[in-house]
């Protein structure tokens, strides 16, 4: 099955999903945070519509390893959306962290190699910023296996 990758920021959640065996991640699309019921009935919704089964959240870690203010608010989402999942009869699905730290600053070089506008890179940081958390999550865990 599938697998989910969120970077989830204060104003928007990128979203990235990987392709059926699992070997690569592809940006999906950036949602805008509206609240976090509505923010955590979108993911479970796209989790349904992709047949995801884990989802990997982007854990914003300071660089000495340390928690900051986001990471708590990272941690408060999962929170809430394992609680949904368990209310939508979805706790099968398993919810992961992947560290996170300079995934924005690999983003924007991407971007950048890319040739992208700074108006562009900016309206799909967050999507490319999910697709390196949840391929940073495949290649780990396929090193694993």
């Amino acid at each position: 099955m599938k697998k989910i990758g969120l970077d989830v920021g204060d104003k928007t959640i990128g979203v990235a999903v990987s392709d059926a065996l699992n070997i690569t991640a592809q940006g999906l699309m950036t949602i805008e945070r509206i609240g976090i019921k509505k923010d955590t009935a979108g993911v479970i919704e796209l989790i349904k519509e992709h047949a995801c089964d884990t989802v990997v959240i982007g854990l914003p870690l300071k660089l000495d390893g340390t928690d900051s203010i986001q990471t708590e608010k990272v941690r408060e989402f999962r929170t809430k959306l394992e609680n949904k999942l368990r209310a939508e009869k979805m706790g099968n699905i398993k919810i992961e962290f992947q560290d996170e730290r300079l995934t924005t600053v690999m983003a924007e070089r991407v971007l950048i190699e890319a040739d992208l506008s700074r108006a562009r890179r900016k309206t799909v940081i967050d999507k490319q910023a999910a697709v390196i958390i949840l391929q940073s999550y495949l290649d780990r865990t396929r090193k694993e296996e």
